[in-house]
């Protein structure tokens, strides 16, 4: 037999729930909290070390006037901000800005729907063809720059390109000895479409890890209501693809916008110029030009471009899950 015993509390007294202290956590030991951040210290350093250095130093640069003859005298010559006054006067330097700009969104964009595409094409191919596909995109990923480029620059030789010869072929005779490089534009064109097949590879295989994620029970459950393709890409892909085409889109920007190995090997940024993007100029005004303090300074506008146009996403990497609406 069990009896129950009820507590009588007295007239006025607060439930327990609503006395002062119920409910309130245990303090952590201070050796707790200050763990993970001991944990994180070496790397955080050796990160300092190796980048935040760099970086201050090139900060540093941009407000000195840092030719060839103050490097190899040992002359350190402050200029305030007329490095930076010097590059965004210069008509130039905005025009070039300008077509940094819109390469970058113009390659990221047709970078993400292509690999969206390869990604969701995977995922309905049988084993065999899929397995085909992607060691051909590991390939296409694994090939050197250098090596990419000068296919690539064979390709649409204006003699001997194997693309001209074709569209010939096919009865396009206007091809027959035509430039690729002629103009900027066109030049910039056959540079994109490098850094595309280049890029497509990661954010193919970024977005096909994201859809196998997916449950397949809930495309069966689409099916079941009747949905259609797209309404079922809407409703159980795009979902877990969102967070990740957050991700490949940021880095995507960040690799793109400082593009330099492509662009150079092809043509150096011309023909007159036209080709040039920002990271070119940076290699125009230091390396080439001697001229390092100014090109600190464009290195540093182009670092607070980043951070402009990448802002969003920043805040969002910095962002406690505590702190999310």
């Amino acid at each position: 037999m069990t009896s129950t015993v009820n507590t009588v509390l007295p007239a006025g007294s607060p439930p327990p729930a609503a006395r002062p202290g119920a409910g309130r956590r245990a303090r952590r030991p201070l050796s707790d909290i200050a763990l993970p951040y001991l944990m994180l210290l070496p790397a955080v350093a050796l990160m300092v070390a190796l980048l935040g250095w760099p970086a201050l130093q090139v900060i540093a640069i941009s407000f000195r006037k840092l030719d060839l003859g103050e490097l190899v005298r040992g002359e350190i010559k402050w200029v305030g901000l007329d490095n930076y006054a010097n590059v965004l006067n210069d008509p130039e330097f905005w025009v070039i800005a300008l077509r940094t700009a819109v390469f970058t969104v113009t390659v990221v964009l047709s970078t993400l729907l292509v690999g969206l595409g390869i990604a969701v094409l995977m995922r309905h191919l049988s084993t065999w063809v899929r397995i085909s596909l992607q060691v051909c995109l590991v390939l296409a990923w694994a090939t050197p720059i250098v090596a990419t480029t000068t296919v690539f620059q064979w390709m649409f030789d204006q003699e001997y390109g194997i693309l001209n010869k074709t569209l010939v072929l096919l009865g396009f005779d206007s091809f027959k000895g035509h430039s690729w490089f002629a103009s900027g534009g066109s030049t910039l064109t056959v540079i994109g479409l490098l850094v595309l097949w280049q890029a497509v590879p990661f954010i193919a295989f970024t977005l096909y890890a994201g859809l196998l994620s997916t449950p397949k029970d809930l495309y069966e459950a689409a099916a079941i209501d009747g949905a259609t393709g797209w309404q079922a890409f809407r409703a159980v892909s795009w979902p877990s693809l969102r967070p990740l085409l957050m991700l490949v889109t940021f880095l995507s920007v960040l690799w793109d916008f400082k593009v330099f190995a492509q662009v150079w090997a092809i043509r150096q940024g011309g023909p007159d110029g036209q080709s040039t993007t920002l990271p070119v100029l940076l290699y125009l005004k230091g390396i080439a030009g001697s001229h390092f303090g100014v090109s600190a300074a464009v290195a540093v506008l182009m670092l607070i471009i980043l951070v402009a146009v990448t802002w969003r996403y920043m805040r969002l990497l910095v962002r406690s899950p505590e702190t999310e609406l």
